[in-house]
């Protein structure tokens, strides 16, 4: 029997900002996410990163924004869950994107749009 071990990891959410953490299941999650976020909110300053399940299990990041794309890689390789996409975003709010962000075909699900001081 094979044993899971479950670890709990604290995000780092950007100072005057948010994260969104979601599922998605195709290597392109970055570029429609990028689409999704310009097209809605065009203002908003955002990183995404997204974790690779194959292969070489790269972290693909793209965004309009050095310091949040940091956050959002940050965050994501501290989680290493294949699959898993993390948007770090300042400017606007999780509800302002939420929507557009699962209407992306590859979008699964969103596990927590955050705004949590963790101090």
């Amino acid at each position: 029997m094979d044993i899971m071990d479950l670890n709990a990891i604290r995000l780092d959410i950007p100072t005057d900002g948010n994260i969104i953490v979601g599922h998605s299941h195709f290597i392109k999650t970055v570029e429609d996410i990028y689409e999704a976020i310009v097209n809605t909110v065009p203002q908003m300053k955002f990183g995404i990163a997204f974790n690779e399940a194959s292969g070489a299990c790269l972290t693909r990041v793209d965004g309009n924004d050095d310091e949040l794309k940091a956050i959002a890689t940050k965050n994501a390789t501290a989680i290493g869950a294949g699959h898993l996409f993390v948007v770090a975003l300042r400017g606007g709010f999780p509800i302002n994107i939420k929507n557009r962000i699962l209407e992306t075909p590859e979008v699964c699900t969103i596990f927590a749009p955050l705004r949590i001081p963790w101090k």
